[in-house]
């Protein structure tokens, strides 16, 4: 008998509205979550930790786990410290690292997670994958998916402006990643999930056309969203393929080449996807990503981050050796630095004009 459908791995509650942490308790004490109301709570020492003395009261079964930072010690420093516990679930409060830090330790001791971030700074509040600092500098971790992603609006309309910035353009670079998956399809037979690269390339149409602004509800709601079906989807495909190419291979560049110059992921992803798009011949679209990611308040010149034209070409040219075997726009051209040059000053002048 054929196979008619396919189990999507994903949260069993997605709760994004303003007002939702208010909800937190009746959430993790559901029944698929926790049965005994004995919950782990990863919370950071900033964001965290200052929702920590509200939530509390609701949360008479929990026991508070401070987390330094984003590296693998930390993580499985973590782990150890939960692992005595008899907890139901982990709660991850906090920012990225966070968040990381919490799937990490979650799947190393076997208990489903829940996501509440406090900022939307990137995708991996909902992704299968734990982004840490290790001692080779930083490594991708394989992890489930969170059970729960609880998102308060009312904490994120809080959290400094540029996590916000970053996360518009992680998800708008979504639209490249996508671009160059069905590149590698056309070209090497990569098999592509149909799926999966639908709701990635929405995820990031959604954001890219909406009309309203960094402070406005509406649109937070929209981005959130975004984030979380872009986690979704990389589940779906079982690796970061829907939300992660050439932009991706420009930012882990940046992070390489210029550890301590580098900007925030998404405003590195965002400037590489609107130069990736126009490497591909998509002019128009590399233009509309420019005019929008402007319009958020996001570099779209290395020059508004910091950085030269020399060094933005280096960056470019090293990028392919960031992510060996995958095959984006810029493993297809297979640019010499001229070429880059000639690129960016076309690019340059287009986005200008």
């Amino acid at each position: 008998m054929p196979v008619l459908t396919r189990l999507i791995p994903s949260p069993v509650v997605v709760d994004i509205r303003a007002g939702a942490l208010d909800d937190l308790a009746s959430v993790l004490y559901d029944e698929r979550i926790s049965h005994s109301g004995k919950i782990a709570v990863a919370v950071s020492t900033g964001s965290g930790a200052k929702l920590r003395e509200r939530l509390t009261p609701a949360l008479p079964g929990a026991t508070w786990y401070e987390v330094g930072g984003g590296t693998l010690d930390d993580a499985i420093r973590l782990a150890d410290e939960m692992r005595s516990g008899h907890y139901d679930a982990v709660v991850g409060l906090g920012g990225g690292k966070i968040i990381d830090c919490a799937k990490f330790a979650a799947a190393r001791v076997g208990l489903p997670l829940v996501a509440v971030p406090t900022n939307l700074a990137h995708d991996g509040l909902c992704s299968p994958v734990a982004t840490l600092d290790n001692d080779a500098g930083r490594g991708s971790y394989g992890v489930p998916n969170p059970i729960a992603v609880v998102i308060d609006l009312d904490v994120i309309r809080e959290a400094p402006i540029r996590f916000v910035r970053s996360g518009i353009g992680d998800a708008v670079s979504n639209i490249n990643a996508v671009a160059d998956w069905e590149l590698s399809h056309r070209v090497n037979g990569e098999k592509i999930d149909g799926l999966a690269a639908a709701m990635a390339r929405q995820a990031g149409e959604a954001v890219l056309r909406h009309p309203g602004g960094v402070g406005d509800n509406d649109f937070l709601q929209v981005l959130a969203e975004a984030l979380v079906l872009t986690g979704i989807s990389m589940s779906i495909s079982g690796d970061s393929r829907p939300a992660s190419g050439s932009c991706h291979e420009i930012n882990h560049a940046f992070d390489l080449l210029f550890p301590q110059r580098a900007a925030s992921h998404g405003e590195q992803c965002g400037l590489g996807a609107a130069f990736a798009m126009y490497l591909r011949g998509a002019h128009e679209e590399s233009v509309y990503q420019a005019e929008v990611l402007r319009r958020h308040g996001l570099p779209v010149l290395p020059e508004e981050i910091g950085f030269t034209v020399d060094e933005f070409v280096q960056v470019v040219e090293f990028a392919p050796r960031t992510r060996p075997g995958r095959y984006t726009i810029l493993e297809h051209l297979d640019l010499k630095t001229h070429q880059i040059k000639d690129f960016y000053s076309d690019y340059a002048k287009a986005i200008s004009s």
